[in-house]
């Protein structure tokens, strides 16, 4: 079911300061798993491998396949990242376990296809993307880890919306796209705007009014 897999411990001392502890010391990241029928398990992950492991942006939307060392391998998807503030740390991660029918609400990337060979930008206009990532709903079995977005046919001052999209079978948007007010736009195409410089051209001063400078006389 899952492609990614990570590694992790069982983590015994809890609490606060042991996670401090953890990230200081043993370069860990302290995490969570939770969900099912089962109870929360307390975990520790190595914060390189989970560094590289975020490098990846399907690690985001995908089921990951968690190996907990001493305990077992676990279906699990991220629910919660905690960053340091200003520091390049992974303070906290929390994992939820889930099975192929459960049904989940996950935020996925959109790939843009063909933007140099859409027709608007062919003819000088400029794509704008309007989102990034869209939320949609679906069982585990069916969750997809990007959505293509082709821009191929995208002219000059057109909008694809959300309803516009293919989704997959089985998958849906969070948001009902029937309402215009929640069918957003997703990417267009418009003309770059060209911005004229004013250029200040100084008034004529007529002769008159410039007063005269008189010589000083000779004594």
């Amino acid at each position: 079911m899952s492609s990614i897999k990570l590694t992790a411990e069982l983590r015994q001392d809890c609490g606060k300061g042991a996670s401090r502890r953890l990230r200081r010391l043993d370069n860990l990241v302290p995490g969570i798993v939770y969900g099912g029928e089962e109870e929360p398990v307390s975990i520790q992950l190595l914060h390189n491998k989970v560094i590289k492991a975020l490098e990846n942006e399907h690690f985001y939307s995908s089921v990951v396949t968690l190996d907990v060392q001493g305990s077992k391998k676990e279906h699990v998807i991220l629910k919660a990242l905690q960053r340091h503030p200003y520091k390049a740390l992974i303070m906290h991660m929390d994992f939820q376990r889930v099975s192929p029918n459960d049904e989940i609400t996950k935020v996925i990337p959109l790939h843009f296809l063909n933007e140099e060979k859409a027709l608007g930008v062919i003819a000088g206009g400029m794509v704008n993307h309007h989102m990034n990532h869209v939320e949609i709903r679906c069982k585990v079995k069916n969750l997809p880890d990007h959505l293509d977005v082709d821009i191929a046919k995208l002219e000059i001052n057109q909008v694809l919306h959300l309803s516009d999209l293919k989704l997959p079978k089985g998958v849906e948007f969070v948001v009902d796209c029937k309402d215009e007010s929640h069918n957003l736009a997703v990417v267009s195409v418009h003309m770059p705007r060209v911005i004229e410089e004013e250029v200040e051209v100084e008034a004529e001063v007529p002769a008159d009014a410039v007063p005269a400078i008189e010589e000083p006389k000779a004594e």
